[in-house]
């Protein structure tokens, strides 16, 4: 039975939805079964499998008053991309689970499922199952499985005398999430930002080949991610402030809020780029920059002090 625009969950039923969101992911060649029985089949030619799951709830990681179903898609979608991609290996496949009250509009499912699965077409991963349920809360769980043809790139290996390095934008996902929260929606540019982050995809596999010693990216704040590597390496790491260029329009948002732009940087997330660290300068890959160092000691400081300032997100 075909599905009006403006049915519900619970009047499409379990498989009616199922039904249509599988015409939305299509397989691939390592797909040998998908979506549909009772778990999926893939086929893994060479190197090392690597897997990541996060979860997406409503009211604490999104609203949908602040982005569309599409929007929140490429985020769930993005956010597990980004993981692999940390490991400095390429995503492959991705589960869906989803939890949801009985009455949200079949339309927003389809929408989120379509702009999930473009975030995860443009790198070439294929969605291949996951579950569905009924809920008094939107939560969205999400597997991703990757490859790594090298050795995955761990938290675990800065040494002192290495440099701290990143690529990718950072800083503008915190912009526009302070703007939406003050009820605006302007700079544009950092509202889409937060909407629909652009990781660095290509930056992981480079910074493993590269030579990288750890690596991460920067989903809960710079500072944060910074002191995860510091804490499994075993060192200090020492943050430089003048090695950001403040974009334009974080600077028009601090003016307008009253606030230092460089906490955005500092402490802002989910722009999902990523933070390395390399023996030295001259292994650092071209599109990366050299933010800070590696020292004996422990934990993180900025511009050589103690930094009270926002450190990023935290869970509980």
């Amino acid at each position: 039975m075909a599905l009006t625009p403006d049915a519900t969950l619970g009047e499409a039923g379990e498989f009616g939805l199922i039904s249509e969101l599988v015409k939305i992911f299509e397989g691939d060649e390592h797909v040998l079964v998908g979506p549909g029985d009772d778990a999926a089949v893939l086929r893994i030619k060479h190197g090392h499998v690597v897997v990541s799951t996060d979860l997406v709830v409503e009211g604490r990681h999104f609203r949908r008053d602040w982005a569309s179903a599409a929007d929140v898609g490429h985020r769930a979608a993005a956010q597990n991309l980004s993981d692999i991609n940390a490991m400095g290996g390429t995503a492959r496949h991705l589960t869906i689970g989803l939890a949801a009250p009985a009455d949200l509009p079949v339309a927003w499912a389809l929408d989120f499922a379509r702009g999930f699965a473009e975030e995860c077409a443009s790198v070439g991963a294929t969605v291949v199952g996951g579950d569905l349920t009924r809920a008094d809360q939107l939560v969205i769980a999400v597997t991703v499985l990757g490859q790594c043809t090298q050795a995955p790139v761990l938290r675990s290996g800065a040494q002192p005398g290495d440099v701290l390095a990143l690529v990718g934008r950072q800083g503008w996902a915190a912009g526009g999430l302070a703007v939406l929260g003050r009820g605006f929606r302007s700079p544009r540019v950092l509202v889409e930002a937060y909407r629909r982050p652009e990781p660095p995809y290509a930056a992981g596999k480079q910074a493993a080949e590269a030579g990288a010693t750890s690596l991460i990216d920067i989903s809960d704040g710079l500072v944060a991610e910074a002191g995860h590597l510091a804490e499994s390496s075993g060192v200090a790491i020492d943050v430089r402030t003048d090695a950001f260029a403040i974009p334009e329009p974080l600077q028009a948002v601090g003016a307008a809020l009253g606030a230092d732009p460089m906490q955005f940087i500092l402490g802002g997330g989910d722009d999902h780029a990523l933070l390395a660290t390399f023996p030295d300068t001259a292994a650092v890959p071209g599109g990366w920059q050299v933010v800070g160092d590696v020292r004996e000691g422990e934990g993180v400081t900025v511009d050589g002090a103690a930094y009270d300032g926002p450190t990023g997100w935290t869970h509980f």
